[in-house]
């Protein structure tokens, strides 16, 4: 355990290039423990001449003589040692293995066979001769390979990580386990125009991908639509804004797709289709970014942007391209050189330098565009191009990468920039400004952010001025008064580096780098937080309109300054009916309710939510539907929930009452899925209707086996002990009587949730069951709904008619005889 080796690797990376090699790089060990180290990098076997890069090492845990190096260096390669680093061999040159050593460069010993090694590159190779030869390959889930752990006591056990994330094997690498762990990075976040609206991003090392947050599981059997769109790891998409099968999406090399969603079919318009890979900067005609903006006019559908070192603009699809700019950057010499060396180049694109990072159009006049570059520079056209201003801030140190510019969605002339530096002399201090006179002028608005938290990106709520969202390399932040002071809105967020982010129409969407899409959902009510309702004891915000069909609740959302004794809060339709209440109860009430619902035979549908009394904010989600019928204890149905039926749409209102003074009461509309077509308001009114009597005729069914059983249940205690014969056979005969009854309204034989198959089920379950049919789709009843309703409900009422004439015929007698001998006479009506 005294014996150790390590390697020091001398790199640095800045945003315009990498460098992997020099005097600092090294093999060094140790034999006490690392109290003192012995340089080994130029031993016997070892490259003598040359720059020496990056270095990864193993030692064999069979035999502590047997170590392994891979070395980036012109003669580098694998080398082993059988004389613990003394002298060295190089057993194998191939330059797959070695290829990109900036990111590779990884070695590891098996921990039960001396002779196999293993090395980590774009693939996952293995040697099983000592390093000689890498004839193996192992297929794993996904290419790049950065990390392996392998079990000390069992080989075929291991844990490879690449950059889909990881993967586990459990026979040496023949098969491993799926990547289906949220993990992905996206550089940028885009909604469309769809609705509900989809998100889409680029993901680092895999796809382009377009998601739902909610409302087409219809489309899937996975409930939510997933595709590419075109382009690939590293860029924008631009969703068409009127077209939503069309989509622009970017690739590294300056790729361009156009792709149609309905056709699957994809088209190359890039600006400038010569590619440009292993390249320096200085090289290329047109320089494009790894992640290169791709933006549509907020004007016209058929104006699409997009930058190089220019900004240029198509209005056929990409068919042609017009440049709006000449070069807008400062293209600086010592930027623009090759990256990667000084031993191995690695011209991906990731390092195109001095280019236009950042395009915003302004939403108030078609003819202001921004455009930001990646080495500090912020430029504004007022005349769609014709003449550009250098509008950067006084105060931008030298190579900030512009990297988000938000043209404010309310205020002409407004505009926010984030500029981001930490591969600039490590400087991971946040960035942004703002301007309000085109740039003329700038204040900086990120004193309140940690000094160390930088700043991807700052949107502009589109509903409240100066209300400001910020991703930051580590979470979401929100202002309330133009980004003077900054809040964090973490919540349950983890902390990971927000890329992105989207201000959708009640909600936040953010795409993370590695902890794929997030939504805050309902932002409403930060629209609505003022110092007005903070100064308040008491408010009720504004809920957003529900839309049937998407929406599943209305949420409500209240303020409570201090922590209330007593809150009711109470849902109205137009007319001013009370469809749902929601109070608060104290813990005394809350015990006696569970008491309560332990002694009686039934109850309405589930537990009703309560109102919280705490101090702070809190929500109420009212379903959107009216109560569910009444339900007995240890009911089994088979397909039939109860949700009671949902309410049309059309005009409601929400009431908040605290400690017994209304606080207020706000208006909203639930609105009609924009989706569906050809139905009117006629139609899902005969909707509500029909589900209304179904819901209380389920109820009348329920409330019999109710009553049923509570009078059999009396007419037992009665019984008991009476030691009356004749009393016996009547109680007896009327519980047989009723018995029958309760058998046709309810299959009394169900114990488990599957019986109804065996079982079949009963006039109260097919009449429940009827209600998912006819609350199926967002249309008028079919004729057949109907006529099964009245079908059902005929039978139904001719079992509740035996019943009463059960109990209208043998009740008396029963009762008269209990009387003569001194008992209690039964009640008729139960308590149901």
């Amino acid at each position: 355990p005294d014996l150790i080796y390590a390697a020091t690797w001398e790199a640095w990376r800045k945003s315009w290039g990498m460098s992997s090699g020099g005097p600092g790089s090294g093999l060094f060990r140790s034999t006490d423990g690392g109290e003192s180290w012995t340089e080994i990098t130029r031993n016997p076997g070892l490259p003598q001449e040359g720059l020496i890069g990056k270095i990864g090492v193993a030692v064999s845990p069979i035999d502590p003589d047997r170590v392994f190096a891979i070395v980036e260096n012109e003669e580098g390669g694998v080398f082993r040692s059988d004389d613990g680093g003394e002298t060295w061999e190089r057993t194998n040159d191939e330059r797959k293995l070695r290829q990109r050593a900036f990111y590779y460069t990884r070695i590891y010993a098996d921990p039960q066979d001396e002779d196999r090694v293993y090395v980590l590159n774009t693939a996952f190779y293995r040697s099983d001769d000592a390093g000689e030869t890498f004839g193996r390959t192992l297929r794993v889930p996904h290419g790049d390979n950065h990390d392996l752990w392998i079990a000390p006591s069992d080989p075929d056990r291991m844990i490879n990580g690449n950059d889909g994330g990881a993967n586990v094997s459990v026979n040496a690498g023949r098969t491993w386990t799926d990547q289906d762990f949220p993990t992905a990075q996206f550089y940028r976040v885009i909604t469309t125009a769809h609705e509900p609206y989809l998100i889409c991003g680029a993901q680092q090392d895999n796809s382009t991908a377009c998601v739902a947050p909610r409302g087409w599981g219809h489309l899937s059997a996975q409930g939510q639509p997933f595709f590419s769109v075109g382009g690939c790891e590293s860029g924008y998409i631009a969703p068409h804004p009127e077209n939503p099968d069309i989509y622009y999406a970017g690739c590294y090399g300056g790729s361009l797709s156009r792709y149609d969603h309905f056709t699957g079919q994809t088209r190359s318009v890039n600006v400038w289709p010569e590619n440009p890979m292993g390249q320096s900067s200085e090289d290329l005609v047109e320089r494009v970014q790894w992640t290169f903006p791709i933006v549509f006019s907020h004007h016209d559908p058929n104006v699409l942007y997009t930058g190089t070192q220019k900004v240029w603009r198509s209005t056929n699809e990409g068919q042609s391209w017009e440049a709006l700019s000449g070069d807008l950057t400062r293209a600086d010499p010592s930027t623009i050189g090759p990256s990667g060396g000084p031993i191995t180049k690695d011209q991906t694109g990731v390092e195109t330098y001095a280019t236009i990072f950042a395009i915003a159009p302004s939403y108030h006049d078609p003819q202001v565009i921004w455009a930001g570059s990646d080495d500090g520079y912020v430029h504004v056209t007022r005349d769609g191009g014709g003449q550009w201003g250098n509008v950067t801030p006084r105060d931008a140190p030298d190579f900030v990468r512009i990297n988000t510019i938000e043209a404010s969605p309310h205020t002409p002339g407004k505009a926010y920039v984030s500029g981001i530096r930490y591969l600039v002399e490590d400087d991971r201090s946040p960035y942004v400004w703002k301007t309000e006179d085109y740039g003329q002028s700038w204040t900086r608005i990120d004193a309140s952010f940690p000094e160390d938290d930088f700043v991807r990106a700052v949107r502009e709520d589109p509903k409240r001025p100066g209300l400001l969202y910020a991703a930051s390399e580590r979470t979401v932040y929100v202002s309330f008064d133009d980004g003077e002071r900054w809040t964090p809105l973490t919540l349950n967020l983890p902390t990971v580096q927000v890329a992105d982010l989207v201000v959708e129409e009640h909600d936040l969407v953010i795409g993370t780098h590695g902890r794929s899409f997030w939504v805050l959902y309902g932002i409403d009510h930060l629209r609505q937080l003022t110092s007005e309702v903070m100064e308040s004891d008491a408010f009720l915000f504004q809920p957003p309109d529900p839309v049937r069909g998407l929406d599943q609740t209305v949420n409500v959302t209240y303020y409570l300054a201090e922590k209330a004794s007593d809150v009711t809060v109470e849902f109205r339709d137009g007319d001013g009916n009370v469809l749902q209440t929601y109070a608060s109860s104290s813990d005394e009430e809350e015990e006696e309710e569970e008491e309560a619902e332990e002694e009686t035979s039934f109850r309405r549908s589930g537990s009703t939510p309560r109102a919280s009394t705490a101090a702070g904010t809190n929500r109420i989600r009212w379903n959107l539907r009216l109560a569910g019928y009444t339900d007995f204890e240890g009911r089994i149905f088979w397909a039939a929930g109860n949700m009671g039926p949902a309410v049309v749409p059309g005009p409601y209102s929400v009431t908040l009452t605290v400690d017994g003074r209304e606080v207020g009461s706000r208006n909203f509309e639930l609105k009609v899925d924009p989706r569906v077509e050809g139905v009117t308001q006629a139609d899902l009114q005969a909707r509500f209707d029909l589900a209304l009597q179904i819901r209380d005729r389920t109820s009348e069914a329920n409330e019999a086996v109710i009553r049923i059983r509570e009078i059999k249940a009396e007419i037992d205690d009665r019984l008991e002990g009476s030691g009356d014969e004749g009393l016996s056979a009547m109680g007896n005969d009327l519980k047989a009587a009723l018995s029958a009854v309760e058998g046709e309204i309810y299959q009394v034989r169900n114990r488990s949730n599957q019986d109804p198959l065996n079982f079949p089920i009963k006039l109260n379950n097919k009449l429940a069951a009827l209600m998912g049919g006819v609350e199926g789709s967002e249309s008028r009843p079919t004729d057949q709904s109907y006529a099964v309703f009245d079908y059902l409900s005929g039978l139904l009422q001719a079992q509740l008619d035996q019943m009463d004439a059960v109990l209208a015929g043998e009740l008396p007698a029963l009762n008269a005889r209990l009387e003569e001998l001194g008992l209690e006479p039964i009640k008729s009506g139960g308590s149901g």
